[in-house]
């Protein structure tokens, strides 16, 4: 089993920006999924706002990041990162969710997603947001 943890940044309308300027400096393979690429655009302006980006390089370097949604709210200098805990199978990531869960607030329930086996988040006991998944890779539509 490989588990990883991974910063995962959190903006309004600047993730594609931002993950183009660190794969700039980081000469890491970028990936961009849109709102409207993975049909779950809610708001016609934010259609092509990043759902699920991250920058990789052959050097270790990572780093996740997209658009917080305007329905929610956002506030760069609160909630300006996610831990991003990714697993290669259901078991590893359900074990690490359930000690994790443990005095949590459940923010999204760990279930499978449109994009993979499983997702979730929770905002530990000390105030830490996580972001769950079984990392797979992408296939555009």
């Amino acid at each position: 089993m490989t588990i990883k943890t991974v910063t995962h940044l959190n903006f309004r309308g600047q993730a594609k920006a931002a993950l183009q300027f660190y794969q700039s400096v980081f000469d890491g393979e970028l990936v961009a999924v849109t709102y409207a690429d993975a049909h779950a655009a809610q708001e016609p302006a934010e259609a092509d706002q990043v759902m699920w980006g991250q920058v990789t390089s052959a050097d270790g370097f990572a780093v996740m990041a997209y658009d917080v949604p305007g329905r929610l709210p956002f506030d760069a200098g609160e909630g300006a990162f996610f831990v991003s805990l990714r697993g290669e199978t259901a078991t590893e990531v359900s074990d690490y969710w359930a000690k994790l869960a443990e005095g949590a607030t459940i923010l999204a329930p760990l279930a499978p997603s449109g994009w993979a086996p499983l997702y979730g988040m929770l905002k530990d006991r000390f105030g830490v947001t996580w972001v769950f998944d079984v990392a797979v890779t992408y296939q555009p539509a």
